[in-house]
């Protein structure tokens, strides 16, 4: 009963959301074959937070915000918020054109974009249109499947759209900030042993923020 009075009394700040997304979320396109579908297999689309239980009350409130999406028990300890019906990520899609992610996370939400616009407008339901898919999943995440690259052997990966520039990297918002590291950032304490000091231990208090290579950018501080 606590969390939820304190959901409806803590309102997220859009920025602080996209900061998180760009830290914790997840664009996803699941292909499996289903010979009831027309080309022969059925299309998935999903936008996913996954979380340890202990931050619960974090994504009931991702979710009271959104209004979409549901939160669902992922094994034992894990948590998954997650939107996967068209209607509901058009949501997701109007906030992230107001609000932009700044990563390389904005590559992989501007691919599921253009998958989401061909689902829509039934081109997954034909040949054509399915390889369309399947060649921007390629980039996307981990790939393609053994199963879906011995399906569709000749089959050629959309180019990755680039992220650069001051405008595409700048941190527009200090809620940005407070988003991703609440997502990335670590606060811990370092001892370790020095002769130079007269306990024989050096202290020190670190802040660090982890994200992969791909991701190493100019502009990150400009806020």
């Amino acid at each position: 009963m606590k969390n939820k009075q304190m959901n409806k009394l803590i309102k997220l700040d859009p920025w602080f959301f996209t900061g998180f997304a760009d830290a914790e979320s997840c664009f996803t396109l699941s292909v499996v074959k289903n010979i009831k579908m027309k080309a022969g297999w059925h299309v998935k689309q999903s936008f996913q937070i996954g979380l340890h239980q202990k931050d619960k009350a974090l994504l009931e409130q991702i979710k009271t915000y959104l209004g979409v999406g549901n939160v669902y028990k992922q094994g034992s300890q894990l948590l998954q918020f997650r939107v996967d019906s068209l209607k509901d990520l058009k949501v997701i899609i109007n906030h992230f054109d107001k609000y932009p992610l700044i990563t390389q996370k904005l590559a992989d939400y501007n691919l599921f974009k253009q998958a989401i616009q061909l689902i829509e407008q039934k081109e997954h339901l034909t040949k054509e249109g399915l390889q369309k898919i399947i060649s921007i999943k390629a980039v996307l995440n981990n790939g393609l499947s053994d199963s879906l690259k011995a399906a569709f052997p000749d089959l050629i990966p959309v180019p990755r759209p680039p992220v650069v520039g001051a405008t595409a990297l700048e941190i527009k918002d200090p809620n940005w900030l407070a988003g991703f590291t609440t997502g990335e950032g670590c606060f811990y304490i370092d001892i370790r042993n020095s002769a130079s000091h007269s306990l024989g231990f050096q202290v020190k208090l670190v802040f660090t923020l982890t994200q992969p290579r791909r991701d190493e950018m100019r502009n990150w501080w400009k806020v």
